[in-house]
């Protein structure tokens, strides 16, 4: 799809293990761009020599956790730029499998996103969780025997032998929605200023 004059630019970055948080971010991705705006969806840990914040409109980050710890890519990259992300709209989603339960979806009531917030020199515009996906199969042995464990004690699955993707792609969609609806609100608030200078 070609790019637009005026069409914002929104950077879609992310960082997780299995694939979950990379998918999350592709759906995210896909349904800003049939909004309207030109999208770049690239790993935190695997960006560019040439990437440049500063040459985007909007930012969202993506992040899953691994025993109770997003990822510490994340937190530096945040903490790098601080300066930038906290001068453009952002958004923020983590990813982890307590948000499997429904007291844990909402951002405000899941404790590793909190507890994330309050660690980073940035107040994202926009913060969701969602469920990620139980992927067995994938894990290495002591991973696979860790997670087992954590999901007995948390009444989870426990079948080695199956995946299970718990993510709500309706929310989803939804988060990117209104990721939309921000830009466009930032944009026509930044016009209204150049207008009135």
């Amino acid at each position: 799809m070609p790019v637009k004059k005026n069409m914002p630019r929104l950077a879609l970055l992310y960082v997780g293990c299995e694939g979950q948080t990379r998918k999350i971010t592709e759906t995210v991705g896909r349904f800003l761009t049939q909004a309207g705006h030109s999208v770049f969806i690239a790993p935190l840990t695997a960006l560019p020599e040439n990437f440049c914040l500063k040459s985007y409109d909007a930012v969202v980050i993506g992040s899953s956790i691994r025993y109770g710890r997003h990822h510490r890519s994340c937190g530096q990259f945040i903490t790098r730029h601080a300066q930038q992300l906290a001068a453009m709209p952002g958004g923020f989603f983590s990813v982890n499998l307590t948000a499997r339960k429904p007291e844990r979806r909402d951002p405000y009531n899941n404790r590793y996103l909190q507890k994330f917030l309050k660690q980073i020199p940035w107040t994202p515009d926009r913060v969701d969780v969602f469920a990620g996906a139980l992927l067995y199969t994938r894990y290495r042995w002591i991973d696979q025997q860790m997670i087992r464990l954590i999901m007995k004690l948390t009444g989870g699955p426990t079948d080695t032998t199956e995946d299970t993707e718990f993510t709500d792609w309706k929310r989803v969609r939804e988060f990117a929605s209104q990721l939309d609806q921000d830009v466009g609100k930032a944009r026509l608030s930044r016009e209204y200023r150049l207008n009135q200078g």
